[in-house]
């Protein structure tokens, strides 16, 4: 996981980000509302045949008196006057990519706490936050190995150089880990498991630790297989893993401080063409390979590796990290390689901050951005840590969608929390993005229709208490927004 040069770095993104969406619709940065290949041509009209709406909008808000409550539907009325400056034109012809879902990470901190409660309670947080009638949290990851966000430092093959992998095993895992994540697939049928490692085995590695270092070339082929044994026990176990990124965050070392590993471009390429590639072509494993799982920054190294037709066509999928750079930098990669396909893997919150249970705004202006440049999903760091960011062996307060105490039993849900319910709660497997044009400030906004055609619109309010006009081909509604607040709309 591991935060960029300082311990606020994280605390900067997140004001960042939520200033930055002031200018959302303003001209400023149209790449945080609606990416640039999305905007329609000057002038444009929509369709005068467009469909119109059948349904009253259901609406869902969360704000400082209320936490994704049910407010009165609001009625389409005819157009009677132009739009005004707070108002939002949905032009629902311009489809864009399609959504696989949300979720959070479970992390060994994160398994080993859910694993902590008393199983009445398990049992009702885990059907909250991943049945597909409530949360539904359902693209979720899990750690190849040890994070920082973790009880002890481990990997699956400890100990002296084994490039034959004789001592390979995920005994581990499967104390709290693999049960928690079975019971997650029963009760969510459809989740899509997705694993990230922190490092290699030590003796991978340069400096032969987890913590720091870079890999070494001589065991590129031994990683490739150690990558796709713990996909099969994994698999033994009752978990698929549908897709996997190669390194969590590849081009930093966390100055040695936790399990992390510095992958060279050149490195990274010859991996993937020549090792873990066509190691999986030639097994016939389905998993999908992700590259990058770093920050946005990160784009222009993306799209040279994506210039490589080898490498595409083993890796054409980019996990992107939000610590470092700007949403628009996605669509970049976009614009040069527009088959490649992006999700939003990782975004966390700390745990001592004084905003942890009130930051929805910051949050949901997160998955608005990534979603209006191309993520396909989002998904936060720690399902759970406890009170105090722990376990941790990491030098970051890092904290996670909820905190769970497990002396006292008691469950706190975040801000992050909240804003994830206004997504995960409405927007389905399979959704389209549609276009969504404003010019109104400090307000994010991004549109998708279900399957079945239900739309889903969710706007994010960054500024005082007001009125938006929305916009549907000759109709409109009026949505009052509370000061600093999200609000979902859903109709036919």
């Amino acid at each position: 996981m591991k935060r960029k040069k300082t311990l606020n770095s994280r605390r900067a993104f997140l004001k960042a980000s939520a200033l930055s969406l002031g200018a959302i619709g303003a001209g400023a940065s149209p790449s945080l509302s609606v990416s640039a290949e999305t905007l329609a041509p000057a002038g444009f009209v929509p369709d005068a045949d467009i469909r119109q709406p059948v349904s009253e909008i259901a609406v869902w808000f969360t704000n400082g008196k209320q936490r994704f409550a049910a407010g009165r539907p609001i009625q389409w009325q005819p157009a009677s006057s132009p739009p005004s400056t707070d108002s939002i034109q949905l032009i629902i012809a311009n489809k864009f990519q399609d959504i696989l879902g949300f979720g959070g990470c479970f992390s060994d901190a994160s398994c080993y706490l859910i694993n902590q409660l008393h199983t009445p309670l398990r049992e009702q947080l885990l059907h909250e936050m991943f049945h597909p009638s409530e949360m539904g949290l359902n693209v979720n990851r899990t750690c190849i190995g040890a994070a920082d966000s973790a009880a002890t430092l481990y990997s699956y093959d400890e100990g002296d150089a084994d490039p034959e992998l004789r001592r390979f095993s995920i005994d581990h895992d499967r104390e709290y880990i693999l049960p928690v994540l079975r019971r997650v697939r029963e009760i969510n049928p459809d989740v899509f498991y997705f694993s990230s490692p922190w490092s290699p085995p030590g003796w991978m590695k340069w400096n032969k630790s987890m913590l720091g270092g870079s890999m070494s070339r001589q065991y590129l082929s031994s990683y490739a297989q150690y990558l796709l044994k713990f996909l099969q026990a994994y698999a033994a176990e009752g978990v698929t893993i549908q897709a996997i990124t190669t390194q969590n965050e590849i081009d930093t070392d966390q100055h040695g401080q936790m399990p992390a590993c510095t992958w060279s471009q050149e490195c990274d390429t010859e991996f993937i063409i020549e090792h873990l590639g066509p190691l999986f072509e030639k097994t016939n494993t389905p998993t999908k390979i992700w590259m990058l799982d770093h920050n946005y920054v990160y784009w222009g190294r993306v799209i040279s590796q994506l210039d490589d037709p080898d490498f595409r066509r083993y890796a054409n999928s980019v996990a992107w990290h939000g610590y470092v750079g700007e949403p628009s930098m996605m669509s970049k990669v976009h614009a040069a390689h527009p088959e490649a396909e992006m999700y939003f893997t990782e975004g966390s919150t700390d745990y001592n901050d004084p905003h942890y249970q009130d930051d929805w705004t910051k949050w949901s202006g997160t998955y608005t951005a990534v979603l209006n440049n191309w993520c396909r999903s989002a998904t936060a760091w720690n399902v759970a840590t406890d009170e105090h960011g722990k376990p941790n062996i990491g030098p970051y307060p890092c904290g996670g969608i909820l905190i769970i105490n497990p002396h006292t039993q008691e469950v706190i849900r975040s801000g992050q929390y909240w804003a994830l319910a206004h997504f995960s709660r409405t927007i389905q497997r399979g959704a389209r993005r549609f276009e969504s044009q404003s010019q109104a400030v400090n307000l994010g906004h991004v549109a998708v229709e279900n399957p079945g055609g239900k739309k889903v619109l969710i706007l994010t309010n960054l500024g005082a208490a007001r009125t938006i006009q929305v916009n549907q081909g000759l109709n409109s509604a009026m949505v009052p927004l509370e000061e600093h607040s999200i609000a979902t709309l859903v109709w036919r």
